[in-house]
């Protein structure tokens, strides 16, 4: 198993993977990655989380502030932290939240650095209660105005204001009553109607969900006010007046606003009639986009402010008898916001850094750096640092100095806080984007081929194309920050393979991608519009041409939708045929065609008319005039003719020219089809005849008849030639080139055309020459690749043409003169260097540069001391360089090179050869894998040495591990061999095993690719494996990593042979990619469903051992491959098997050596107990088992003892052993031979068995009769058993 270590790098938004080959290479110090807001709120009913997540390489521990100082959250027993989290959870029930109320700071650190939150405020949100108190009626002169104050409690956050009345409905509101901005409820002018005793100010406290009220206020208004002192009535009705501000008072105020914040203006006017308030900025327009208005035009609110909303802002109240005027003056102020907030670096040893902390506000913020936490200033001095206001720079750094950076920004509006940190990190390149990746694009369109990388320090990026041209960031390529590399406009041309070289001090790698330009798709012939008569047919054609390596679609589409599902439908690879078309089938039909990179389409019309409706084309038009004659125009009319049922779209008016091109018509201009007159413009010097064809639905008409002859007069040239060109052919000369004029352009006879020329930048007069009927001019005696300004100018025999424009030409090249001095070549690696050169002196070139031609060649590997030239490699560096890279290269090689400079004519002289040398790489795959001598538990590989050592090599590498039958790996073993060795001899191996071998050379650059080699070890005595045509030992030097269903059959060669009377051998080879391959077999002729067993889905040769067959049957085998559904995707021919019968003559025991040992054995044992007997007779001593004989009837009765199954009261220790040659199992059986004969096939019945330690168990009595369960005598050969009884 390979394991690909991987770790991430956030920096500065974008997530990078890191490729390492150690810890030291995925080292980041933390980052906060969530917290919560600076001020933060909480329920006081609801438990307190405070989140600080953070992440970091090793993952960073947490620690918490409170009010300043540490915070020990282990010894709260209500506050836990969340486990990989700095989260907090506070747990309030029994507590009063406000004992948790602070300033609290979050802290994650590793080792290499600390990052801090922000100070988050905590509070409780409060809904105090109202404060009690009576309220007196309000009586009040009707037309006054007034205020009911509200007076909310102070609550955190502020309450929601909202008056109601004692049903909870919401007072009814407008320009004359309205709520201001802090609650307060305004009346303009009271009325009649506004008296009730039930105006309530209720709050709303969001926090807690809560709503108190106060106490309701009473209101009357009266008609006249009564004097209770002298009973009298005193003041009439308040009368009309003009507008007077309520709030703000007097003539002008103030209010400041924050940016990003929402200003709030109000304005509210008490007068009779109820005054309109409108606004306006004296110094500038209202922001109309953030703008808006509220309570009525009484309050104006501004969004998202910013520091241009400040200014004076009149507010003005009207109505029919004056106005008011009030001045609110802006100040906008700001808290800090960035400009530029400092971002992560990573950094390279002894690479320098800048950190940047750009942020605005008014007043000027103060910055404050800390590192890790800790203020810059009470930090460890040092030396690389240095502190610049808004900037720290980092020169010099080294590894281990990682470490975050803390920015503080603040004024008295708020503060700012960011993190950033700074690694340090010594990583070679390495390429990102997955290697061979084949990008396809449509000709015309935009490429972009990827090259991701990472290292430190970045690495740089250059392109090559099929390994020879170095591409510069010039047209058509662009070469982007992160190394993708963007063509223009792709060409077929830009087709091919590209390689990307990621570089920096540290190591070079590279990464090839294939680039495949396509031909667009294209239709050429398109549908048209039609008009078919019902019960006809329609036929669309629609013509494509495409990529021949991309595979069209072509669909059809009726109104932009799918076709009807009619069978008179029919779809042909280029066409849509509608049969018996009917008014419904009226529509636009267009067809789509489609592939994996573009499309086109393309529509026409279906027009459907009646069975009895006759169309077709529209006669020719008639009676053709020329009017309006002037020298250089004239008016075509005609008359049209019959349209027969089809109306008449447009009209085509085409010209004959007798004098330059007879019997030739061109066409001229077209018409609506409901105009009969032209407005024609003409050339000079022309024989002209015009004609008129008509247009319908169903095609042209006829050409009318041509009218009368119309001669234009001569006139000088309107045009000169174009395509004009000066290119030198030879060294000394400059041909001039041209596309000549056609007759119709001539405008008079005589034409010719006046070609001019001079050596550009030389104060010379223009040379000329005048030529006819001719498209170039030869210019000889130049001096070699000088630029020529030259023009060609037309001219007949009424004058000249108008004035050409000079275009610049170059005389002939000759070829390069030097070659390029002071060559140079720099060694990156074993396969690529670096040459750098002297340029050519521009009068050298003696031509258009078009680059250098650099050649090389191997000339031998250093392990060879004979030179063995191989295929000179060529590089053309386009431009004028100065050096080129040379890829490709073999490790430890001699290389010779040479440098030509190259112009358009041919290649100069060669530098002198220059030599220069290759260091050592990683070798090649060993030449081959071997192995022989494969036995029941060892085998021999042998190996060849790479054919390209690249090096000297320093061993072999090997590396083996078992394959089971699911085709699981077991766990790999290893072995290292000296470069001398060439085979090696394993041992201690399971048998009737699968092993998978991977075996590689080593220089001492590393390991070089690795060869793969299987191979099955030969299986137990029980099972001899048949000599197959085909070997289990498969080799592949380099195994695919992906593999494709295969196009022929996945099975070969499969074969079976009988084994035994149970067992068949199946042999197969398998080539595809699945690995759910199963041996199937069933009883021929049988009903029964298939039996199936899985065997190994590896590629190559495969047996499988079928065991437990029935002797004498025939079974149908097949192979099958299944898919997760179990369906079968291949299957084989199926193979018939017939088993043979079991024998019916035996074994004849006497011949079986191991019977004969038996035998022998309880023979002795019987000897032995008779001499026994025989001695404790001769004593007089009585006999056990001749007691037991008596008191019984039966004889047979209890022949052994039931505990240990010894001969009656005797016992010998011989008796509890295994009889020899005998095997027996932990469980206590027999394990049964391949062969099926046995003791009880061979004994007497039944009853001669094993007992449980083993030994035999028969009967020892000599009684002929038996009971039913002792089962049937053996009518072929005597018991052994009983010959034994016989003898006691």
């Amino acid at each position: 198993m390979f394991v690909i270590d991987v770790c991430t790098i956030s920096l500065n938004g974008n997530t990078m993977m890191v490729y390492r080959n150690n810890m030291m290479h995925c080292l980041v110090p933390p980052t906060i990655t969530h917290q919560s807001p600076k001020d933060f709120i909480i329920d006081p009913r609801e438990n307190i989380l405070i989140y600080c997540e953070a992440k970091g390489k090793p993952h960073p521990s947490f620690s918490w502030t409170r009010n300043g100082t540490h915070f020990d959250v282990e010894k709260d027993s209500k506050v836990l932290m969340k486990p990989s989290s700095g989260t907090l959870v506070i747990d309030i029930s029994g507590e009063k939240a406000e004992a948790y109320e602070g300033i609290y700071q979050c802290t994650a650190r590793n080792e290499h650095g600390t990052a801090v939150s922000n100070n988050i405020f905590i509070r409780q949100s409060r809904s105090p209660l109202w404060s009690k108190e009576r309220k007196e009626a309000i009586m009040v002169q009707v037309g006054v105005s007034l205020v009911l104050q509200c007076g909310p409690p102070a609550g955190l956050p502020p309450p929601i204001i909202f008056w109601m009345d004692n049903n909870f409905q919401r007072l009814p509101q407008n320009t004359r009553v309205s709520q201001a901005l802090n609650g307060d409820l305004y009346f303009s002018n009271v009325l009649l109607d506004d008296t009730r005793n039930d105006y309530i100010c209720y709050a709303r406290f969001p926090h807690t969900q809560t709503i108190q009220q106060k106490q309701p206020i009473t209101v009357k208004v009266l008609d006249t006010l009564y004097n209770y002192t002298n009973n009298l009535f005193v003041g009439d009705p308040s009368g009309e007046r003009r507008p007077s501000f309520m709030a703000p008072l007097g003539r002008s105020s103030t209010q400041m606003a924050l940016r990003g914040g929402v200003l709030e203006l109000e304005c509210i006017a008490e007068g009779l009639p109820t005054p309109e308030v409108s606004w306006y900025k004296e110094s500038g327009d209202l922001p109309s986009s953030r703008m808006s208005f509220h309570n009525f035009q009484k309050t104006l609110k501004i969004a998202d402010v910013m520091e241009a909303d400040a200014g004076d802002y009149r507010c003005t109240a009207k109505n029919s008898l004056g106005s008011a005027h009030h001045t609110i003056k802006v100040n906008v102020k700001a808290a800090p916001f960035w400009i530029s907030a400092p971002r992560n670096l990573i950094l390279a040893p002894k690479e320098t850094g800048i950190l940047t902390c750009r942020v605005s506000g008014d007043p000027k913020p103060q910055i404050a750096w800390s590192v890790n936490g800790v203020p810059i200033k009470d930090s460890p001095k040092d030396t690389s640092r240095k502190v610049e206001d808004d900037t720290v720079i980092l020169s010099d750094v080294q590894t281990g100095s990682s470490a975050v950076y803390q920015c503080n920004a603040s004024n008295e509006f708020g503060y700012l806080l960011a993190n950033a940190f700074v690694n340090v990190l010594a990583e070679a390149p390495r390429v990102l984007t997955p290697p061979n990746n084949v990008y396809q694009v449509i000709t015309n369109n935009p490429a972009f081929l990827d090259c991701a990388s990472f290292g430190s320090p970045i690495p740089t990026i250059t392109w090559f194309k099929d390994s020879q041209t170095s591409i510069l960031n010039r047209d058509p390529y662009v070469i982007h920050n992160n190394g993708t590399l963007e063509i223009n406009v792709a060409q077929s041309l830009n087709s091919g393979k590209y390689t990307c070289i990621a570089s920096n001090n540290l190591g070079t790698r590279e990464n090839h991608v294939y680039l495949e330009v396509k031909e667009p798709t294209r239709i050429l012939a398109q549908p048209e519009y039609m008009v078919v008569q019902r019960n006809r047919k329609a036929v669309f054609e629609c013509k494509v041409k495409h990529d021949p390596t991309l595979i069209p679609t072509m669909n059809w589409l009726k109104d932009n939708g799918e076709l009807p599902d009619d069978e008179r439908f029919l779809v042909d690879t280029d066409s849509l045929t509608i049969n018996e078309v009917t008014e419904e089938d009226e529509g636009t039909y267009t067809c789509v065609m489609n592939t994996t990179l573009d499309q086109d389409s393309a529509s026409a019309m279906l027009t459907v008319v009646g069975g009895f409706t006759f169309i077709q084309e529209p006669d020719p038009p008639t009676d053709l005039e020329l009017t309006d004659q002037r020298e250089r125009s004239v008016q075509l009319t005609w008359i049209p003719g019959d349209e027969h049922n089809s109306p008449t779209q447009k009209f085509l008016v085409q010209y004959e020219d007798l004098l330059h091109q007879a019997g030739v018509w061109h066409n001229l201009t077209e018409e609506e089809g409901t105009k009969t007159t032209a407005h024609l413009d003409l050339s000079p010097y022309a024989y002209y005849s015009f004609r008129v064809l008509a247009v319908n639905h169903v095609g042209y008409s006829q050409p009318s008849q041509p009218s009368r002859q119309y001669r234009t007069n001569p006139a000088a040239p309107d045009v000169n030639p174009t395509d004009v060109h000066g290119v030198g052919t030879e060294h000394n000369n400059l041909v001039i080139s041209w596309k000549e004029l056609t007759g119709l352009q001539s405008n008079g006879p005589g034409l010719q055309y006046k070609v001019n020329w001079r050596q550009k930048d030389v104060e010379e007069d223009w040379l000329s020459e005048t030529v006819a009927n001719a498209s170039k001019y030869v210019v000889s005696g130049t001096p070699t690749f000088v630029p020529y300004e030259v023009k060609v100018q037309a001219v007949n025999d009424y004058g000249n043409g108008p004035a050409p424009e000079a275009v610049v030409g170059y005389s002939g090249e000759d070829v390069p003169m030097s070659a390029p001095e002071s060559v140079q070549v720099l060694v990156q690696n074993g396969t690529l260097a670096e040459v750098h050169w002297e340029p050519v002196l521009t009068s050298m070139v003696r031509g258009r540069l078009q680059g250098y031609k650099v050649s090389y060649w191997r000339e031998r590997s250093l392990h060879q001391a004979e030179a063995q030239q191989e295929e000179q490699q060529v590089l053309l560096f386009s431009g004028n360089r100065t050096d080129g890279r040379l890829p490709g290269l073999k490790p430890y090689s001699l290389y010779t090179l040479n440098i030509r400079v190259v112009n358009g004519k041919g290649e100069g002289p060669p530098s002198p050869n220059h030599n220069f040398e290759t260091p050592e790489g990683v070798p090649g795959p060993p030449s081959f894998l071997r192995i022989k001598n494969t036995d029941m538990d060892s085998l021999t590989l042998e190996w060849g040495p790479p054919q390209d050592n690249n090096g000297r090599l320093t061993g072999y590498t090997l590396k083996y591990q078992p394959v089971n039958s699911s085709n699981e790996l077991g766990p790999v073993e290893e072995m290292m061999f000296p470069a001398n060795e060439t085979t090696v001899i394993l041992a201690d191996l399971k048998y009737s095993t699968r092993y998978k071998f991977y075996f590689n050379a080593k220089t001492i650059k590393g390991s070089g690719p690795t060869i793969t080699e299987e191979a099955v070890t030969i299986m137990d005595e029980g099972y001899t494996e048949p000599q197959l045509p085909i070997s289990p030992i498969t080799q592949s030097l380099r195994p695919p990593f992906h593999k494709v269903r295969p196009i022929g059959p996945a099975f070969t060669n499969v074969n079976s042979s009988v084994v035994g009377e149970e067992g068949a051998v199946i042999s197969w080879e398998y080539f595809g990619p699945d690995k759910n391959v199963y041996v199937e077999y069933i009883v021929e002729n049988s009903k029964e469903d298939w039996t199936k067993e899985c065997v190994n889905g590896s590629s190559g040769s495969q047996t499988h051992l079928i065991k437990g067959l029935k002797p004498g049957t025939s079974y149908r085998v097949r192979l099958v491959v299944k898919d997760h559904s179990e369906a079968t995707i291949h299957s084989t021919e199926e193979l018939v098997i017939t088993l043979p019968a079991m024998k019916s003559d035996q074994v004849d025991l006497a011949t079986q050596g191991w019977f004969i040992g038996l035998m022998c054995a309880i023979a002795l044992l019987i000897l032995v107990l008779l001499i026994i007997c025989f001695i404790k007779r001769n004593k007089g001593g009585k006999y056990p088992v001749k007691e037991k004989e008596d008191a019984h009837q039966d004889p047979e009765i209890q022949p052994m003892k039931d505990d240990d199954g010894t001969f009656g009261e005797y016992s010998d220790t011989e008796d509890h052993k295994p009889l020899k040659g005998s095997r027996t199992p932990s469980n206590g059986t027999v394990k049964r031979d391949d062969s099926d004969d046995s003791l009880v096939d061979y004994g007497e019945g039944g009853d001669g068995q094993f007992n449980e330690d083993g030994s035999f168990i028969g009967q020892y009595s000599g009684k002929k009769e038996k009971d039913t369960h002792e089962g049937n005598e053996s009518s072929e050969a005597p018991s052994p058993v009983n010959a034994m009884n016989s003898f006691v």
